[in-house]
């Protein structure tokens, strides 16, 4: 692997009693709110549904995301995406 290369992370995802959560390899946060967080990881797009939810910590150099709240829902969209789309592909979808 050449040292200019971005290593591939690791993903995990920790859920403590529904409202503590622990991400490892996010690569980007699309937005959030106190009702949904939506970010992309290394394995693809993940929509986080609940109440009062909180981003505590966020790192995208190291790819780490720490969020508290009611957690209600967690979706994985498509593997392939793990970056948010640019505004070209978003019109030419």
């Amino acid at each position: 692997m050449n040292t200019a290369e971005t290593p591939i992370r690791k993903h995990n995802l920790i859920l403590e009693d529904r409202n503590k959560l622990s991400l490892s390899g996010v690569t980007d946060v699309e937005s959030f709110d106190d009702t949904e967080v939506s970010l992309y990881t290394t394995q693809g797009e993940l929509v986080i549904r609940g109440k009062k939810l909180h981003v505590d910590e966020v790192s995208l150099e190291t790819g780490d995301l720490e969020m508290s709240g009611e957690v209600k829902s967690m979706i994985y969209g498509d593997k392939d995406r793990t970056k948010k789309p640019t505004v070209w592909k978003k019109l030419t979808r």
